[in-house]
């Protein structure tokens, strides 16, 4: 077949404006449109001295407070915009590599205007602290990320690549914990390989230590909640007696003796509504995979196996699960510790640890693992509650669901989808049956387990006896791998469970939305101009897969139900927050969860994850989340070629692998993927052979893909800042950086990037540096790793 290259044609705004394009015309999407006027960069920089600890990260806020919200528009701007960038891109370029950069990383560099705010003096001590890729040979570049990592696992010292992250530890403290930054420093040089949302959580973590004032209440209950976490020393003395109290309102437990037999429905409906407690099944919401085009929209009350707190494997020979024996007594002793931690009477632990245990191993039985649930078609099963009912009558299924769904109305006509209806009928008949046992007074065991359960819910906001003995039991169970998380972390991430509305608002008035949304507008129109420069089977085929790129408008990911503070403090009005009972905090957390949950069921459009760090496509646009755009990454006092060098090119990146694996099922790779992979390939293997290494040959098809991707990757951040530049050709710098040379470093402490494609890169994709220096004269003349020195002819990929 034939091979047709496309390219996108500049079109005038009048006939954007009023004439409907032909076929073989592309209509653009709706733009982000940027209705600010440009902030004087003066009044951004930052003339304070640096100070250590939280007087950083408030200065900073001060500079961040100054971005006003933006609005995202539709339509005009965006075929404006497409037209004027392709017919200004060159143009830009070209003015940009004469009066820019083509003298200017020669002779200019010490013109360049610098950069005085407190962000670009920590982002000088970062580049200080990491390696110059331009002043280095070429066996820097021939070791993978892969490798790096885990040579510094394994304690080594490597040279800096990926993101880095140690200037949010020393951004983010008070000065009284100085010697403390010290340590976190050295550690955090040593692993510069920080993932995205590991940047993301240190960031949230300043935000919530830092005593900048609010007048929020919501503000100041979220902030009020972080700390009673941190606060271990209240959580030890008070032991266990707060969940014994919570057990007595329940109608207290056999285990103790004392126990109002309460029905056992009622008290499901009220671990389900209250405490976020699901012991026979899970619930969850979703949408129908089966459902395809318009009708994927409707969200779905999804009913699936528990987590069962027994260890158990699947048997391939008897497609069943059981429990492994020899995880039974670790098991059994984790059981009786807890139950020795709550005060029950030795004789009568392994009474009740041995039915908990007996009707666990029931219920394990039925469970059965998603592969085998798919293969046999168990999963997205759709039937209304009334057939759940009848199938499952042990359980009342309207008042659970109701329950867990509160204020939301239900009926019995409601559908459900079912992932596992065997699993639901026997636990059912084992309800049923454990309900009618005389020997151990009716449901006293099912109440148990009941309890237990909720011990596990509760068991974060708990003394450190349980989490030690849960770990213990991991590590029996030879889960040798997890790491202790930092008690930090894990309460941000708690946090973040209750308070994800509050955090959303935080990062939207830190985030300077006129200058993301620039990276983003030029980034995806020079993501387009790119593809269109692929060799396509035909004009249908482009049509089809730029027709999705079009309805598919990027735009920032924020709560729309969350305008103000004002917002904010109502919708948190009814919660109370101590800063030191952190038990009594979680519960309200749990409280919270079950209202997201009930908002999520009802709720239209997608709702914004606070700690996502990567782009998603969904039936309305493509959405950038605003931890994208944090510092280190990103802060609006940058020089452009320092956000667009690293954020700008993670933008490009994740926009590739959201589109790319549709692009090619229309274009024959042959012709680019496998020619760009294959040349930078052979540079690659050319520098290893010089350094004495010896790597693979022969790239597979998914690696040459990858290496293809994250070198057009760049390549459009790089086109993206230029056009940028030809709007506005000022800029500034760090270190005395000019602005190539700049953007390549800052994309240097990003390269290394941990994303699920990553082991898909069979180099370190800091040689792409120069690779594409090796293409033009825009790079300093001091590259020690040329590969255009090495080359007997001209090749350029």
């Amino acid at each position: 077949m034939s091979q047709t290259t496309i390219e996108l044609q500049p079109q005038q705004s009048d006939h954007l404006k009023s004439h409907p394009e032909p076929e073989s015309r592309l209509q653009p999407p709706p733009p982000l449109q940027l209705t600010e006027p440009p902030q004087n960069s003066h009044q951004l920089q930052q003339q304070n001295p640096v100070q250590p600890g939280q007087q950083l990260l408030n200065t900073i806020e001060t500079i961040d407070h100054q971005e006003d919200s933006v609005c995202v528009k539709h339509q005009r701007l965006f075929g404006l915009l497409l037209g004027f960038f392709i017919g200004t891109a060159i143009l830009g370029l070209v003015y940009y590599i004469h009066h820019g950069l083509h003298t200017g990383s020669r002779n200019n560099a010490a013109h360049v205007v610098p950069c005085l705010s407190l962000a670009c003096e920590w982002a000088a001590a970062r580049l200080s602290m990491s390696t110059d890729p331009f002043t280095q040979p070429c066996d820097y570049f021939v070791s993978t990320c892969g490798s790096k990592r885990l040579s510094l696992k394994s304690g080594g010292r490597q040279k800096s690549h990926g993101i880095l992250g140690h200037s949010q530890s020393m951004m983010y403290r008070s000065a009284e914990k100085e010697r403390q930054n010290k340590r976190d420093h050295r550690k955090l040089t040593e692993d510069t390989n920080l993932s995205r949302k590991a940047v993301l959580l240190q960031y949230l973590r300043g935000i919530l230590e830092t005593n900048h004032s609010s007048s929020s209440s919501a503000v100041q209950k979220t902030k009020d909640f972080y700390r009673s976490c941190l606060d271990t020393r209240s959580l030890e003395a008070a032991g266990a007696e707060p969940f014994l109290r919570l057990i007595q309102k329940l109608g207290g437990w056999a285990v103790s003796g004392q126990w109002n037999k309460l029905d056992f429905n009622y008290t499901l409906s009220l671990l389900m509504r209250e405490y976020g407690t699901f012991p026979f099944f899970n619930l969850y919401i979703g949408k129908d995979q089966n459902e395809t085009g318009s009708e994927r929209t409707k969200r779905y009350i999804q009913i699936d196996q528990p987590d069962l707190l027994i260890p158990i494997e699947w048997s391939n020979k008897t497609q069943k699960s059981r429990t492994k024996t020899e995880t039974l007594r670790p098991f059994l002793a984790s059981c009786q510790s807890y139950l020795a931690f709550l005060g029950s009477p030795p004789s009568m632990r392994m009474l009740h640890v041995g039915t908990f245990i007996s009707l666990s191993s029931e219920l394990a039985v039925a469970a059965s693992p998603v592969e085998y649930r798919m293969l046999k078609g168990q999963l997205y099963q759709r039937m209304t509650i009334r057939e759940l009912q009848s199938k499952a009558p042990a359980i009342d299924w309207l008042g659970c669901l109701q329950a867990a769904f509160h204020p939301l109305s239900l009926t019995e006509d409601d559908y459900v989808l079912l992932h596992n209806l065997p699993y639901i009928i026997q636990m059912s008949r084992i309800i049923n049956k454990w309900l009618h046992k005389s020997e151990m007074g009716n449901s006293s065991t099912l109440h148990t387990y009941m309890v237990l359960n909720l011990l596990h819910t509760l068991m974060p906001a708990m003394d450190s006896r349980f989490s030690e003995t849960a770990k213990n039991l991991s590590l029996a169970l030879g889960n040798t791998e997890e790491q202790e998380v930092p008690r930090w972390k894990h309460c941000v991430l708690e946090t973040k469970r209750g308070f994800d509305s509050v955090l959303t608002h935080l990062l939207s008035e830190r985030n300077a939305r006129r200058e993301t949304e620039e990276i983003i507008e030029n980034v995806f129109f020079a993501f387009i101009s790119k593809i269109s420069e692929l060799k396509w089977k035909d004009q249908k085929s482009f049509q089809t897969f730029i027709d999705k790129v079009y309805t598919s408008p990027p735009r920032l990911w924020s709560s729309e139900e969350i305008s103000d503070e004002d917002d904010l403090d109502l919708l948190f009005s009814e919660v109370t927050v101590s800063s030191q009972g952190f038990f009594s905090n979680y519960l309200q957390l749990l409280s919270l969860w079950q209202k997201r949950r009930s908002k999520l069921l009802a709720a239209q459009t997608e709702a914004a994850n606070t700690l996502s760090v990567t782009p998603s496509l969904v039936s309305n646009g493509l959405l950038f989340p605003m931890g994208m755009f944090i510092p280190p990454l990103f802060h609006p006092t940058y020089p452009k070629a320092m956000n667009f060098g690293a954020v700008g090119f993670l933008v490009a990146k994740d926009i590739f692998h959201l589109f790319v694996p549709d692009s090619k099922k229309v274009y024959t790779h042959k012709e680019t993927m496998h020619a760009v992979g294959e040349c930078v390939w052979a540079h690659y293997l050319n520098v290893t052979e010089k350094a004495g290494r010896v790597g693979a040959s022969v790239l597979s098809a998914e690696q040459q893909q990858e290496v293809w991707l994250q070198y057009s990757a760049l390549q459009v951040a790089l086109q993206a800042y230029h056009q940028s530049l030809s709007q506005n050709p000022a800029d500034t710098s760090v270190s005395g950086m000019h602005h190539t040379q700049l953007f390549l470093r800052s994309f240097s402490q990003v390269s290394c990037d941990t994303d699920p494609y990553s082991e898909s890169m069979p180099l370190d994709p800091s040689f792409l540096i120069p690779v594409i220096c090796a293409k033009s004269d825009l790079c300093p003349t001091n590259l020690q790793c040329s590969v255009k020195a090495q080359q007997n002819q001209s090749k350029t990929c």
